[in-house]
């Protein structure tokens, strides 16, 4: 996965510093104020809006109190707090922030200028973050009976990816696997609508061909939502499937995942529109498939 059709990858001049990664600048505990936008630590910060950086670094930038509170309620590993020196009083932005460096990250203090520098926004969020990412093998990937995976074939929008995530955790599914060149899970746009369930939801990447491989070595029974699909998607027992295969934005799925399907099934439409939004049929098939468990 090479491309990232998020916006933030066209920006320029936000690299990391040509000195050391991001990583080694952080110092267990550190608190630092920072006034500069100049300074190299911000640089590295905003240089995380690149997908090539956030690569290097397996670093990412998420936005807004309630995010760093779900990071640490998981655990996952914080690199640096940063927030306004306005809002440095507030309880509960003092107590993340003393979680954090009590974890061993930064804590940093900067000035309004800063915190709109990062965010890229004239009214940013007051608390900001940079955290580690996280993959799961999909060689680890072993569905048991009741478990449900969702794999999405080639998602191009951050904003699908990241409310898929969400809805995959909303339903109870144990993780999301990612197939072939997706979107960057790990993009401000798809951290921002995934509202926080990139902390809760298992990811896994892989290739059209290494997901194949995978279905096949696991005997991992497979439904795919399709527009050929000649099965409603409410008349199909989903009790042994699992994972839920989603197609790409604008092709559906490719021809060789259609293949390999255990069954394919479509949502009938009434209206004059010709497609579902990715998420939306995620959401409509997901917990059709969950309704027996959510089922008071």
């Amino acid at each position: 996965m090479t491309q990232d059709n998020s916006s933030d990858d066209k920006l320029s001049g936000d690299k990391l510093s040509k000195d050391r990664p991001v990583a080694e600048k952080r110092i267990s505990g550190q608190v630092k104020q920072i006034t500069s936008v100049s300074n190299p630590i911000i640089k590295d910060i905003r240089g995380l809006a690149l997908r090539k950086n956030r690569n290097k670094s397996n670093l990412f930038l998420g936005e807004g109190l309630k995010l760093v509170t779900d990071a640490l309620q998981k655990k996952w590993p914080i690199a640096d707090i940063i927030y306004g020196k306005s809002f440095a009083d507030q309880d509960a932005v003092a107590q993340a922030a003393a979680r954090v460096r009590a974890a061993g990250g930064s804590v940093l203090e900067v000035s309004n200028q800063v915190l709109e520098k990062i965010s890229r926004k004239d009214n940013p969020q007051m608390v900001l973050g940079v955290f580690e990412q996280r993959y799961q093998a999909l060689s680890s990937v072993r569905p048991g009976r009741g478990d449900l995976w969702v794999a999405l074939d080639r998602v191009r929008d951050p904003g699908n990816l990241g409310t898929s995530l969400r809805t995959a955790d909303c339903a109870g599914a144990k993780g999301v696997i990612l197939v072939g060149d997706c979107t960057d899970p790990y993009s401000v746009e798809a951290v921002r609508a995934s509202m926080g369930s990139i902390f809760h939801v298992p990811l896994a990447k892989a290739s059209e061909g290494e997901f194949l491989q995978w279905k096949e070595r696991n005997h991992v029974a497979v439904i795919g939502t399709h527009l050929a699909g000649a099965v409603d998607y409410r008349t199909v027992d989903y009790s042994a499937a699992g994972v839920i295969l989603m197609g790409n934005e604008q092709q559906g799925l490719t021809d060789q995942l259609a293949a390999a399907c255990d069954q394919l099934v479509l949502i009938p439409m009434a209206g004059e529109a010709d497609s579902l939004n990715l998420a939306v049929s995620t959401g409509i098939v997901l917990f059709e498939a969950r309704k027996p468990v959510l089922t008071p």
